[in-house]
């Protein structure tokens, strides 16, 4: 089993985990917990904190409770769903709800990108950082050969462009920092499990691990780019 620990970052690092209410942000939130090199874990979520990905004032409301204390040397943010008011993913274009996919967008992909606005200046700025949010290989446009599922593919696709552009960005302000997608696989989670059928699936707690065995991994110079949960880079 991958250990899921963030070795690379010094002792005593201060995690926030974004989403932790749901399977993989729950799992990554308990590992960092009880990793003897973090001094401390901050977590959010819409069930326990009232943060919406689309409303934007209760981002800024959490960012600004926690602006106060020590900067943050990782930033995990575990949110994003699949299904949205019990409409999934099309299976042609011929269904696509443009009400639907709009919802899809505000969570995948505008929702990560406010914490991003908000959550970025409270990353460390005087040594390595570490800000990843959950993207999809589905959000690849050079590895879609199934087709289908366009809202959500198109909500990740812009997401990793976020990723993308906010990395550059950060580069001047936190050049030790890395800001990276991240494919978590197939897992057993309510957002997953109707869609998994004949899939390998991982539990929360074993993605989770491979996650933040990844990020452990990663250098500056790969800042900005896209990675499934095994290491491996995934095109765009």
């Amino acid at each position: 089993m991958p250990r899921g620990r963030i070795k690379s970052l010094p002792s005593g690092y201060r995690a926030l985990v974004v989403g932790a209410s749901g399977g993989i942000g729950a799992a990554a939130a308990e590992l960092l917990r009880d990793e003897p090199g973090c001094g401390g874990v901050e977590t959010l979520s819409r069930r326990d904190d009232g943060l919406d990905l689309t409303e934007e004032g209760t981002i800024a409301a959490a960012a600004e409770r926690l602006r106060d204390g020590t900067p943050f040397d990782l930033v995990f943010d575990a949110t994003g769903a699949l299904t949205i008011d019990g409409i999934g993913p099309e299976k042609t274009i011929r269904v696509l709800d443009p009400q639907a996919m709009a919802k899809q967008f505000a969570v995948n992909a505008i929702g990560p990108a406010l914490i991003f606005k908000h959550f970025l200046p409270l990353l460390r700025r005087d040594r390595r950082a570490v800000f990843a949010t959950l993207s999809a290989r589905v959000g690849s446009i050079g590895d879609n050969r199934l087709g289908g599922w366009i809202s959500y593919r198109a909500s990740k696709a812009a997401l990793n462009q976020i990723v993308r552009t906010t990395a550059i960005e950060a580069a001047r302000t936190h050049p030790q920092a890395v800001i990276a997608a991240l494919h978590p696989g197939t897992v057993t989670t309510p957002l997953s499990e109707p869609y998994s059928a004949g899939r390998e699936r991982l539990s929360p707690d074993h993605s989770a691990r491979m996650l933040l065995d990844v990020l452990d991994g990663l250098q500056p110079a790969q800042s900005g780019r896209f990675f499934a949960y095994d290491g491996s880079a995934i095109e765009w």
